[in-house]
């Protein structure tokens, strides 16, 4: 069989060095594009046999039917998150594939470190001792130990930060529509979340039923001065409430990787323009807020396993009649699908 030629959408520098390296023997063929896959970029995939696309890339009706038509047999996503896909749509028409798990230990690592940051003040300090300021005004944070932690989702990603968490002596709760069995953790209604959290971490995939779970109706159940850190989807918080639960003092502090209109800004370098965006610009100046630019994932092992497991995906789709990381929305719940994929799901 000939090499398979794989379009590569929103590429970055990491991204291509990463997937360079893990095709040196030049199994697959591969273009790199910088733009995302969209609407008015999907003739770029002419000729390919697969795209490989991240979070940000918009594969709806309109483009699965015109890489349809071209003949593209395979969506592979670099990322767990299929939000962006309408595998429902695809059904039938291409197959798609994700990265279940690259290192789950990078993005709980990274919220933690969202969030040590913020109650500490650790990135006021920087910025303050960089001038020799080394006043300590304004820089009181509070202990973790004693603290209760509300988890929303409890996949790989989520109990790994719970046992961070545990490590720091807080007390865990956890809600999650599957929850996971024999697992110690105390599982509990997202009212109780709400209620009873000094801090909550999102965990938890983009669904319908997800989406805007942080909104004004929850913030009000909230404790006063609750810290969200959020290294999942973006829309699983309503910014609007989020920004009016802090201006209220009912927020104590944010810590966000993600943002619910990221899609036009992140990954991008804006430092000498003006971005449109007010509710960006609004969080990110305030001082109880962390926004991070979607790197949670962003660490050499990542990069490595994100690159050998969607080349894996690939080859798998084309020499065999498996499919072990395929996404298909006839699974019962896909983001932790028990199927054996022992063969493609059509």
């Amino acid at each position: 069989m000939d090499r398979i030629k794989i379009a590569f959408f929103d590429a970055k520098d990491y991204d291509m060095q990463s997937f360079k390296d893990a095709n040196q023997n030049e199994e697959f063929e591969v273009q790199y594009f910088e733009t995302k896959l969209s609407a008015h970029t999907y003739k770029l995939a002419e000729g390919s046999d697969a795209v490989c696309v991240f979070v940000n890339d918009d594969i709806d009706s309109y483009v699965i039917d015109r890489l349809y038509e071209m003949g593209i047999k395979l969506i592979a996503l670099r990322c767990a998150g299929y939000n962006n896909v309408d595998v429902e749509y695809a059904f039938g028409k291409i197959h798609v594939v994700r990265v279940p798990a690259y290192s789950p230990y990078a993005v709980a690592e990274h919220a933690m470190a969202l969030l040590l940051t913020s109650i500490r003040r650790i990135h006021k300090a920087y910025i303050r001792t960089k001038d020799f300021n080394f006043s300590l005004n304004g820089l009181t944070g509070f202990d973790l130990h004693g603290k209760t932690v509300g988890v929303i989702g409890t996949g790989k990603i989520g109990r790994i930060f719970i046992d961070i968490c545990r490590g720091f002596g807080m007390n865990v709760i956890a809600y999650d529509k599957f929850p996971a069995r024999d697992s110690g953790i105390e599982y509990v209604s997202l009212d109780e979340i709400w209620e009873r959290s000094d801090v909550i971490s999102l965990h938890c995939p983009l669904t319908d039923e997800s989406k805007h779970m942080i909104n004004t109706e929850s913030i009000e159940k909230m404790k006063k001065g609750v810290v969200i850190i959020n290294t999942s989807r973006g829309a699983l918080i309503n910014t609007e409430a989020l920004v009016q639960g802090i201006k209220d003092r009912k927020v104590g502090a944010a810590c966000l990787d993600v943002y619910e209109e990221e899609s036009d800004v992140f990954f991008h370098d804006y430092s000498n323009h003006i971005v449109n965006d007010d509710l960006l610009a609004r969080l990110i100046s305030m001082p109880n807020v962390i926004v991070t630019s979607h790197q949670a994932f962003l660490t050499n092992e990542a990069l490595s396993n994100i690159a050998d497991t969607t080349y894996s995906n690939i080859r798998e789709f084309f020499h065999k009649d498996s499919s072990v990381n395929e996404v298909c929305y006839k699974c019962p719940n896909v983001a932790t699908c028990d199927q054996k994929h022992d063969k493609k799901c059509f």
